[in-house]
């Protein structure tokens, strides 16, 4: 006994003819092909949407690509002088030291005390 293998169906999504048939190979699968005035515009291996078929008909523009760039900052040559060590301190930094370890702060006070 064999698997039944799906047959061929034509269909239209809106304005679009879609003609389903099984992919090579496959007893269940099927290529959706879609078609727009007997003009094929692409295939699909699920079934299209009219939003799918609107953007084969009509595909967004693709931005230009970017040249590739060589300069990546990596790890510092050998003898560069290291960064300062003002502009690694943040304006924060200090704060917290200054602060004794046994400090509460005031936003968790409320739930300390109920």
């Amino acid at each position: 006994m064999s698997i039944p293998k799906a047959e061929r169906m034509q269909f239209k999504v809106g304005k679009y003819d879609v003609i389903a048939q099984p992919m090579n190979g496959s007893a269940h699968m099927l290529r959706y092909t879609v078609r727009l005035h007997g003009k094929r515009i692409g295939a699909l291996a699920s079934m299209p949407t009219e939003s799918d078929c609107k953007f084969m008909e009509s595909p967004p523009p693709v931005p230009p690509l970017k040249p590739f760039v060589y300069y990546r900052p990596g790890r510092p040559k050998k003898g560069a002088t290291p960064p300062s060590a003002a502009s690694d301190a943040g304006a924060g930094a200090g704060a917290r030291d200054d602060l004794p370890s046994d400090a509460i702060p005031d936003a968790l006070r409320g739930r300390i005390d109920d």
